[in-house]
């Protein structure tokens, strides 16, 4: 029992820091890109990788090693595949920036300057997947109530 609340305690703060992270993460990605713009980006970044891996580890844990409903009850709930349909275009957008940003922190680290021209693009990307996020969120707590199941 205790062992369940704990990962759904953790997926959830893992809601709370990755909306936050990547809401954060778009705002510092409209400038400015000093040193402090730069860490701003950086930290908000870091919190939202933070938040992604632990929602991914604590919903596959959740999902299919018996903490929850049950991995039957989610591979045959269609609200479960939306969700995870979500988190699949939340991943695809990240990749473009997840790259860029990692060049960022190797060329400041470097000393060297970074090219910001894409920063607007990462920035409503980060916007969009904030969105997705809320999604989720809709998916979950409908799936939850169980909707999606069939009858």
């Amino acid at each position: 029992m205790t062992v369940r609340w704990l990962f759904a305690a953790f997926h959830l703060l893992a809601l709370g820091i990755g909306l936050g992270a990547v809401w954060a993460r778009a705002r510092a990605l409209e400038g400015p890109f000093d040193a402090a713009g730069l860490r701003r980006v950086f930290s908000a970044d870091a919190w939202w990788g933070v938040a992604a891996g632990l929602w991914i580890v604590t919903g596959l844990i959740r999902a299919f090693a018996g903490l929850e409903k049950g991995s039957t009850y989610y591979l045959h709930n269609h609200v479960f595949w939306l969700k995870m349909a979500l988190l699949v275009l939340v991943l695809i957008l990240e990749a473009s920036p997840m790259i860029a940003l990692g060049g960022w922190r190797t060329r400041t680290r470097r000393g060297e300057p970074v090219d910001t021209r894409l920063a607007g693009r990462f920035a409503r990307v980060s916007y969009v997947q904030a969105g997705l996020v809320v999604l989720m969120v809709l998916a979950a707590t409908a799936m939850a109530r169980g909707y999606g199941v069939s009858r």
